[in-house]
């Protein structure tokens, strides 16, 4: 009897101890819905034709008796008195400009990419479709920030021109044209989510908003899942001031050495949420950044030392392996993740990571879980982020 009362004692401090949670009976898992490849574009006239934003602080959406109001603002915690947009929507918008990468991307995922009649020059596009519309004419090269093409811009009568945050120069020569322009901080969003939600954005000025509703519920669907499954691992806990702390995650580390110092996302950023929904800890998860920072080589190789795992991107031409990272600087071999071959590297120049990452934070997510937890996505196949070897 005494027996069976310890064993009952020790059974209940088990499950104290244990951070997951019993899975969802009769659910699709993520690994199911990764594999899911059928566009949700057929579906959308099932959806609201009513834009709601969930995730996104610097989008915000009432309908009024005179037009779809829409404020935007700056997003980012470091934009203190962000001088605030605002559009009034009252008919479909059929010709835009965009000045990024990023802002391509909202329109690559809705489909829409024939609404963009000019671009400015980018060195690196993926699209095949918007090769052809520049290739053809349909869509027109508008220079560059600073020294944009203003005749071409004005012939090609666009209806907006997306503008960014990080980038000023030239655009009041835009503005003085009459041209409304408007300002797409998506990018600037912290919640992988609340970046992906702006394509809202290009729903309602297109008119397009069930199409948006219902990519964006797929991109959701699919993060929140996998989100969910992550929470739910079996991983060991301790008690610190009476709270489960999860003492078995493992551990990530970001960037590496640029010109200047070692490059490293922040602790509050869009890549640090990834790296926590992933299920891994920051190794820079107690800074307050919430875009990236510079550490001198020293202090940020003394923290990524003994991570589990490293993150770090690039434009290589050719394969970037572990050989190329080593040429780099010999010290990054003497690092747990090198010598344990788990690099987790993007090559900016053979994925459309600069266009569509944004946007499809279900993938970026997936590719970090299928490192840090490959059991929960057996079939899944990386997008942009994969294990260098």
């Amino acid at each position: 009897m005494m027996r069976k009362k310890s064993f009952i004692i020790i059974a209940a401090a088990a499950l104290l101890l244990s951070c997951g949670k019993p899975h969802g009976q009769g659910r699709a898992t993520a690994d199911d819905l990764y594999q899911q490849h059928d566009s949700v574009l057929a579906t959308a006239s099932d959806y609201s034709d009513t834009i709601e934003i969930k995730y996104a602080r610097g989008l915000s959406v009432s309908y009024e008796a005179d037009g779809i109001h829409v404020i935007i603002t700056n997003p980012d915690p470091a934009a203190r008195h962000s001088r605030p947009d605002t559009l009034v929507i009252t008919e479909p918008a059929r010709r835009f400009i965009c000045t990024t990468a990023l802002q391509l991307g909202n329109f690559e995922v809705l489909g829409l990419e024939d609404r963009i009649v000019g671009m400015n020059s980018l060195r690196h596009l993926f699209s095949p479709r918007m090769r052809e519309q520049m290739e053809t004419g349909q869509t027109v090269k508008i220079g560059k920030e600073g020294v944009f093409d203003v005749e071409t811009i004005i012939a090609s009568h666009p209806d907006y021109i997306f503008v960014s945050a990080s980038k000023h120069g030239g655009f009041d020569v835009l503005r003085d044209c009459g041209i409304p322009l408007v300002p797409h901080h998506g990018y600037k969003e912290t919640d992988p989510l609340g970046q992906a939600e702006w394509i809202k954005l290009i729903g309602l000025l297109t008119g397009e908003s069930r199409r948006a509703n219902a990519v964006f519920a797929d991109i959701e669907s699919k993060y929140l899942t996998l989100r969910e499954e992550v929470a739910n691992i079996d991983v060991k806990c301790k008690m610190e001031n009476g709270e489960k702390v999860m003492t078995d995650l493992p551990t990530v580390a970001s960037g590496r050495q640029l010109r200047d110092g070692w490059y490293i996302v922040g602790g509050r950023s869009y890549m640090a949420q990834l790296f926590r929904d992933a299920g891994a800890r920051y190794i820079m998860a107690d800074n307050e950044d919430s875009g990236g920072t510079t550490l001198e080589f020293e202090a940020a190789y003394a923290r990524s030392l003994d991570a589990d795992f490293w993150q770090t991107d690039g434009s290589y031409a050719g394969d970037f392996t572990m050989e190329t990272l080593a040429a780099e600087d010999a010290r990054y071999t003497t690092m747990k993740a090198f010598r344990n071959n788990n690099v987790i590297f993007c090559n900016l120049s053979q994925t459309p990571y600069r266009e569509l990452a944004g946007v499809q934070p279900h993938l970026l997510l997936a590719d970090f879980v299928k490192a840090f937890h490959p059991e929960l996505l057996p079939h899944y196949a990386p997008h942009y982020y994969k294990l260098l070897k």
